[in-house]
């Protein structure tokens, strides 16, 4: 009887409100659906009754859970009772009980939202191996954003994507940004700028405080030209003493307006260590070694009895003499003694002061690979294999850069592309050979066969084939020890002298079982002997190798090298030890009396050396156990063979002055570039 009267009155609800809300109807049909299996709903929930916590337990006073349906609580109603009510209830939303409550009990709303006042907020209770209830996103429960932060990530995603700053007038932009917060304005290109500019200045602070508490600092630069514009770039290195990691920072994209003179240089350098307070404390600068930069350093650079300027005092890349060096000679014939003091006190000014000069190992080696391998044309029999073998490369090269359709039968017939050398790329040869080798060995000398004969250029010969094969293998340890030295993350410059030398001998083993290669290799192997050979005799890069623990003493089977690191090392640690004890010295009888303790630190020192020597180990943190050699190490090691660092950041920056953006001005484009490279630092 209670069924039929439900069913009359959902009836009688629907027709008297033909154009009630979905969400009433689909409550109402709950209801009445629950109502109908009443009997037999009860009985079968009752073991669920016991274990089911309750939803929403502040409801229940007024409602019990009986069981659950799909995503729906069985809810019976203590309202209605005598009468056994069960009806529906969303997982998520108590709503349908508060409907219930309304059209049946209207005399308990009050109590219901007395009950529900204080917790809507409040979770409903599960058991902890119980997944949690689906809850649906809603637009108005988004987190919002403070216009400062929007200010904030709109500034990061211009300088970490390189974009520039008048993105943010373009109208997608804006509509992107409306989208995600409706209620938030987007900043200008003006203030776009000056924020780059504030952000500058913090990091450029920033940078400074860190620099200003090391020891030791080295810096790498190199000039860059772009659409009519010229720029040096510096960065700066430094090799942290609590963690032994290297770290780096860019310094300066600055341009430079005028023929890049020596005296340009070295006005620029001077000005950028001066403004990072830096000029005290840099070790070596390495560049390339174009006359500009090497001039500069000779006149302005710091010299010394270990530092290798006398390689830079002789002749030129070209074999040609600077004239800077015929006027010296000139000077030295009819020599005149002055006083320097009044000199040097006329104008302090004038005179720019750089730190010790470091040629680029890299670029030396690039020479060596591409000019100093002309002297082994000398042998007729190489000049005739390697001209007739390059011809017929380069027309390869040519036909799969300049034609698509050359380049589409390569790849479907040798499953690769070829590789172009670029003039500007170091190891671009060695690495367009050793693509060819790779291809004919891969797939065939039927292969190279194929794709000659249907691009019409002249077979290669199994003559040719063998030189190819034998050049990418004498070229192959040049190529690693030009990328071992461009590194960044661990080189040093200690790791410069045992490269070298591991490359000359494995040149020479290459020797012994070369058959076309063997001019190539004697013109390396002079070649690594007039870039390097200074190098590889100086004391300081000598004691440098040995203080890397990866390589002490076991790179060089040469005792007479060794040696001369190893004096160097011990004549440091004993100038430091009376320079400290010079430092702490008192006149006191007191302080004479236990001068004999002092002496031992010497001899502590030198204990070191000979413990660090015989330890095992080979990570650099076995050094900070040694603290006099870990000092020394530091102070040699902090510097790079190479200035392939310098070429990252120009890399960096081509991507920022462009042709769509080649007007942007040189203040600007600095402040951006330098804050993408140093993001640590703000």
């Amino acid at each position: 009887m209670a069924r039929n009267e439900i069913q009359v009155q959902t009836a009688a609800n629907v027709s008297e409100r033909g154009s009630v809300g979905k969400s009433v109807m689909s409550g109402e049909m709950s209801e009445a659906s629950e109502s109908k299996g009443e009997n037999f709903g009860s009985s079968s929930s009752d073991g669920d009754q016991q274990n089911l916590p309750h939803p929403w337990p502040y409801l229940k006073e007024l409602f019990e859970i009986v069981g659950s349906k799909n995503d729906s609580w069985r809810m019976h109603c203590k309202l209605c009772e005598p009468k056994n009510h069960v009806l529906l209830a969303f997982k998520n939303s108590p709503s349908n009980l508060k409907k219930h409550v309304e059209r049946k009990h209207p005399n308990h709303l009050e109590r219901y939202k007395t009950l529900t006042s204080n917790t809507q907020r409040r979770k409903p209770e599960r058991e902890p191996d119980e997944s949690p209830p689906s809850k649906q996103t809603k637009l108005w429960e988004t987190r919002r954003v403070s216009q400062a932060s929007l200010d904030k990530s709109v500034l990061h995603f211009i300088i970490q994507g390189l974009h520039p700053p008048n993105v943010v007038e373009q109208q997608g932009f804006i509509d992107l940004v409306h989208l995600l917060q409706p209620n938030i304005n987007v900043i200008s290109r003006n203030t776009v700028v000056n924020k780059v500019e504030k952000a500058s200045l913090e990091m450029k602070n920033n940078l400074k405080t860190v620099l200003s508490e090391l020891q030791f600092i080295a810096t790498t630069t190199d000039c860059w030209t772009a659409y009519r514009r010229g720029f040096i770039g510096v960065t700066a290195h430094w090799i942290d003493p609590q963690t032994m990691t290297r770290c780096c920072a860019a310094l300066a994209c600055r341009q430079l307006k005028g023929s890049h003179t020596f005296t340009v240089l070295a006005s620029a350098l001077n000005d950028i260590h001066s403004e990072f307070n830096i000029r005290e404390k840099i070790t070596r600068t390495t560049t390339d070694n174009g006359s500009n930069f090497v001039k500069a350093f000779r006149v302005y650079g710091q010299t010394d009895e270990n530092n290798n300027l006398a390689a830079e005092s002789g002749k030129g890349d070209d074999g040609v003499e600077d004239e800077y060096d015929d006027e010296e000679k000139d000077s030295t014939e009819s020599m005149e003694f002055v006083e320097a003091g009044a000199i040097l006190d006329e104008d302090d000014c004038l005179e720019y002061q750089l730190p010790k000069h470091h040629r680029c190992a890299c670029h030396l080696l690039n020479l060596v690979s591409t000019t100093d391998v002309e002297e082994a044309n000398n042998n007729t029999v190489y000049k005739r294999v390697s001209r007739s073998t390059f011809s017929k490369c380069w027309s390869l090269w040519n036909k799969s850069a300049r034609s698509t359709t050359a380049a589409e039968i390569i790849e479907e017939t040798c499953k690769l592309q070829l590789l172009r050398p670029n003039a500007t790329r170091w190891n671009s040869l060695f690495l367009a050979v050793e693509r060819i080798v790779r291809i004919a060995r891969e797939h065939g000398e039927r292969a190279i066969a194929a794709v000659c004969s249907a691009l019409k250029i002249p077979m290669f010969t199994p003559v040719e084939l063998a030189f190819l094969s034998e050049y990418a293998k004498t070229m192959s340890p040049v190529a690693k020890a030009l990328d071992v030295l461009q590194g960044e993350a661990n080189v040093q410059m200690g790791w410069l002298v045992p490269t070298i030398t591991l490359l000359k001998t494995k040149l020479q083993h290459l020797h012994i079982s070369s058959k076309f290669c063997r001019p190539l290799i004697d013109a390396l192997l002079a070649g690594l002997e007039k870039r390097f050979g200074q190098m590889l005799k100086d004391p300081e890069l000598i004691a440098a190798a040995i203080l890397v623990p990866k390589f002490k003493t076991c790179w060089t089977s040469d005792e007479q090298i060794i040696k001369l690191g190893l004096d160097y090392i011990k004549s440091y640690l004993r100038d430091q030890t009376v320079e400290n004890q010079g430092e702490s010295s008192h006149s006191s009888e007191e302080e004479d009396f236990f001068s004999a303790i002092k002496q031992t630190s010497s001899q502590e020192n030198a204990k070191q050396l000979e413990t660090y020597l015989g330890c095992p180990g080979d990570t650099v943190e076995i050094l900070k156990s040694f603290p006099a050699v870990c000092n020394l190490s530091l102070r040699l090691n902090t510097a790079l063979p190479a200035s392939a660092a310098c070429e990252r950041l120009f890399s960096s920056a081509g991507l920022i002055f462009g042709p769509k953006r080649a007007r942007i001005d040189s203040k600007n484009f600095e402040n951006q570039l330098l804050l993408k490279l140093n993001r640590r630092f703000w």
